[in-house]
């Protein structure tokens, strides 16, 4: 209930506006198509769509529907998907947290963490590289904001710390 309160006060500053309601509408048309997809390429053809639609509206600092896009997101996380609908749904995510900032991101930190920090322990090779980045990029420069999800990063991380490996010392 306070989530769908917090989604419709942001929805709000924004909600007179003809251009903001056309891009919560074309998240919303984009999110459909994941309701579409039977097959693992045609998640990658509605993450694009989805990250289109971030890529279009660049002037607004939040994510419409955002809890539905972090369902979406996560979905498209699970491990019996292959790397490629991985290396694009943590594309989504960049674009997401580039738009709502490290104030944003520790706002809605429950939101997507849920689905990024499980990845680690089933991540093909090709996508290690793009998530530890994801986490240093924009997790670590929450600094304290990070204290909340630190337990759940803490455990995300373990996986990926092997003898041996070449993730270890980053």
């Amino acid at each position: 209930k306070e989530l769908m309160d917090a989604q419709a006060d942001a929805d709000e500053d924004f909600a007179t506006e003809a251009k903001y309601k056309q891009y919560s509408h074309d998240v919303e048309k984009a999110l459909r198509n994941f309701e579409l997809s039977t097959e693992w390429p045609d998640l990658i053809s509605a993450l694009t769509r989805l990250n289109k639609v971030f890529l279009a509206y660049t002037q607004y600092p939040e994510v419409p529907h955002k809890l539905t896009v972090s369902k979406r997101l996560s979905q498209c996380l699970h491990p019996n998907l292959p790397s490629g609908v991985h290396l694009k749904v943590l594309d989504v995510y960049a674009s997401v947290f580039n738009r709502i900032g490290p104030r944003g991101l520790s706002g809605d930190l429950f939101l997507y963490s849920s689905g990024l920090f499980s990845v680690l322990g089933y991540a093909a090779m090709s996508v290690r590289p793009l998530l530890l980045e994801i986490y240093e990029k924009y997790y670590l420069a929450l600094g304290k904001g990070l204290v909340p999800a630190l337990h759940g990063l803490v455990l995300g991380l373990l996986p990926g710390l092997e003898d041996g490996s070449e993730y270890t010392d980053q």
